[in-house]
């Protein structure tokens, strides 16, 4: 595996693509990072301390929390990535939904050109998504403490003694929003267009891996957690022996998340020797992988977002009232009623995710025409009916899976009295752990390909990596003197920010 990693400097195109995906999550990450226009920075900087002493994380659940993972800690900090990718994978999922349940979008799915009209209208939904929740945002910050995501903060601004926004004690709170939501709309467009851009001249998925990154922002800040809690604050003899523990179940959970997200059945297809025009196909055995957690991380998302979705928008319109506080309470990741009413939907749409996406009806065709059979099973509708019930009792353990991992960070915090809630457990399993897991298996089998295709060893001795089936990068990679011009801006402006921290300081 070490000859793998140093096999992918040697190859000059492979090399141009990791340091050009090395080069936009750079960007990403400063865009998080660099405030908003009109938000005082000294505030911020404060509850950000306060946030570090009470060792949390400032997300304020349910999807809150999830928009917070998602945005790398922008909505924490305010930054003009405040919103990350998430408007976009909200307008991916209804888009989804909506070619499920609309015929008409169906039938415009299965057309020649069909699927870049869905991604043009899944844009547009995303920039509509992008300004209400920026509109939102902006609005909210007139009043911080009611703001779920900035919890806290009033300790900030009397600490300062100064307003978090002060164009709205000043009185033009219009003008600020208006800037706002213009802003936090043009963040979301641009990082749609990186994610695009390395797709398509890096390596990976580009949304995907925007949010693998900003989930893994919050990595040192665990460890910090991890170190506060159980060495300096701890006066336990067994908190080392604790904290191997943890590291053995982490590495276990890891362990079992790739086993199941690689876990296929394979289904043997005979076909026949055949004549097709003018060449003869001889006959043989293949196979058919069926996914065990074939829908991925979807359901998950689907579950949260529709489950929290409404209660954080009633939370931004009517936020003192009684029965939307006890609403958000009812639904929030602290309690148990959260997680059994997610785990519920998380099996709803593992199913409803693999019947829209895997259609039996359709395999059997191809297959009845391709000249294949499966070994005991007649052509046509018992063909039909058997990948039906197989996939059915795969989707049932996939839904098993998916519903235990969702819930592992829950009891985990529990068991260790960290709280339900805690940035620490999220790492033990939840969302972003299959995330994580997809993607850097998608981005390894990636590599593996470009190695092999230059007669390379790949990662692993035998077999090769079977990550998640997405779009492999088909622009050509940026040239050499483009990186290394890219490089040197970022270079630049890292100096200027260094140059800028220690004048401050001094």
């Amino acid at each position: 595996m070490i000859s793998a990693f140093t096999n992918t400097w040697k190859i000059p195109e492979l090399r141009d693509r990791i340091l050009f995906t090395m080069a936009m999550i750079v960007i990403v990450r400063l865009g998080v990072h660099l405030p908003l226009p009109g938000v005082n920075m000294d505030v911020i900087a404060e509850h950000l301390k306060n946030l570090a002493k009470d060792n949390e994380d400032g997300a304020g659940g349910g999807v809150g929390a999830i928009l917070n993972v998602f945005s790398g800690g922008g909505l924490t900090s305010m930054g003009l990535f405040a919103l990350g990718i998430m408007p976009y994978i909200s307008a991916s999922i209804m888009m989804q939904l909506l070619s499920a349940v609309v015929p008409k979008l169906a039938r415009l799915k299965k057309e020649d050109g069909g699927q870049q009209k869905i991604n043009q209208w899944t844009r547009f939904v995303t920039i509509a998504i992008a300004a209400i929740q920026g509109f939102f945002l902006a609005k909210s910050l007139e009043f911080p403490d009611r703001n779920p995501l900035l919890q806290g903060i009033g300790r900030a601004i009397d600490a300062i003694g100064q307003d978090l926004v002060p164009a709205f004690a000043a009185g033009s709170g219009a003008g600020f929003i208006a800037q706002t939501v213009l802003i936090i709309v043009a963040g979301t467009l641009f990082l749609m267009w990186i994610g695009d851009q390395i797709t398509e001249r890096g390596i990976g998925n580009g949304i995907s891996l925007i949010i693998s990154v900003n989930i893994i922002s919050a990595l040192p800040g665990v460890i910090v957690q991890i170190w506060n809690i159980f060495v300096i604050d701890s006066q336990s003899a067994f908190s080392p022996l604790l904290i191997v523990l943890m590291v053995v179940l982490f590495l276990f959970v890891i362990a079992a998340v790739i086993s199941i997200t690689q876990a296929q059945r394979r289904i043997a297809v005979q076909y026949a020797r055949r004549v097709a025009g003018r060449r003869e196909m001889s006959g043989g055995t293949q196979y058919l992988p069926l996914k065990v957690n074939y829908a991925g991380v979807m359901p998950v998302i689907f579950a949260t977002a529709i489950l929290q979705l409404p209660v954080q928008l009633l939370s931004q319109v009517a936020p003192t009232s009684d029965w939307v506080i006890t609403l958000n309470d009812l639904l929030s990741p602290n309690d148990i009623w959260f997680y059994i009413i997610s785990g519920l939907m998380i099996f709803f749409f593992s199913f409803f995710w693999v019947a829209t996406m895997f259609q039996p009806s359709e395999v059997a065709e191809n297959l009845k025409r391709g000249g294949g059979y499966i070994p005991g099973v007649r052509p046509g509708k018992p063909t039909s009916d058997f990948l039906d019930y197989t996939m059915t009792r795969l989707t049932f353990a996939g839904a098993i899976f998916l519903t235990l991992i969702f819930m592992l960070p829950y009891f985990i915090g529990l068991a260790l009295g960290l709280g339900a809630n805690n940035m620490v457990t999220s790492f033990f399993g939840g969302t972003s752990l299959l995330i994580l897991v997809g993607v850097i298996l998608d981005m390894m089998r990636q590599i593996e390909t470009h190695l092999l295709q230059r007669q390379y060893d790949g990662f692993l001795r035998k077999g090769k990596i079977k990550g998640r089936q997405q779009r492999q990068a088909t622009g050509a990679a940026a040239s050499s003197s483009s990186i290394l011009y890219l490089w040197v801006v970022l270079a630049i402006i890292f100096l200027i920010a260094i140059s800028a921290y220690f004048i401050k300081q001094g």
